[in-house]
């Protein structure tokens, strides 16, 4: 796993962190943290372990994984969260998959194997609704559009030039990775109960922005 660059967007989450990336030391891969620079804490609690911290320029989730996308250098790299909601055992299936032909593996919590113990009824139904749309309008075939426990190649993820700085970078990613004809996948993917804290998402807020962008994007390909 030498090739592959973990990119981890962490915002308050000192409680969280230091137990994913101790959790992360049987996988020989890199880790990039993506931290706002007021956040003292997270910085704080983690200067000391295996990995690269870099102050986000701006506020946002995508905008963190933005920034961390530009700065990876290996031939692979995986979003992962930074709450303890993914499980690295999936690591290295996701980057056999990229070995055979495929440029991105997106998990998935509702395939056979996959589920997660953070979805509530809200967020479920909100899930499938921006799925289906997706691949409605987009032909994306995947069966979880929003989960963001993706993997690609770096050349690829670069390549599709991402500007959402938001959550709606989730829809972003694989509907111009199906603009630019990537190869992808959709993989099961079980989802754990974070370590700590409550979502960052506002549910409400951020569909609504989300579906918004969907069609903003169905409009002007782009």
């Amino acid at each position: 796993m030498k090739e592959l660059t973990l990119v981890i967007p962490a915002k308050n989450e000192a409680e969280c962190l230091p137990t994913v990336l101790n959790e992360l030391k049987n996988f020989d891969c890199k880790k990039i943290i993506v931290i706002p620079e007021t956040d003292l804490n997270t910085q704080n609690v983690i200067k000391n372990l295996d990995c690269r911290i870099i102050t986000q320029d701006g506020d946002g989730f995508g905008k963190a994984l933005i920034q961390g996308i530009k700065e990876v250098e290996t031939n692979f790299l995986c979003i992962f969260n930074a709450d303890g909601s993914f499980d690295p055992k999936y690591l290295k299936n996701m980057l056999d998959e990229l070995s055979n032909n495929c440029d991105f593996v997106f998990n998935s919590r509702y395939e056979n194997d996959g589920g997660s113990d953070d979805d509530t009824f809200l967020t479920y139904i909100g899930n499938k609704t921006f799925t289906f749309i997706c691949n409605l309008l987009f032909r994306l075939d995947i069966s979880d559009v929003l989960f963001t426990y993706v993997m690609g190649k770096t050349s690829a993820f670069k390549s599709l030039d991402l500007k959402r700085k938001d959550f709606r970078f989730c829809i972003e990613l694989p509907v111009l990775a199906k603009f630019k004809k990537y190869k992808f996948i959709s993989k099961p993917s079980y989802e754990r109960s974070r370590i700590s804290g409550k979502k960052k998402v506002n549910v409400l807020k951020d569909g609504f922005l989300i579906l918004l962008c969907i069609f903003k994007m169905f409009i002007f390909r782009k």
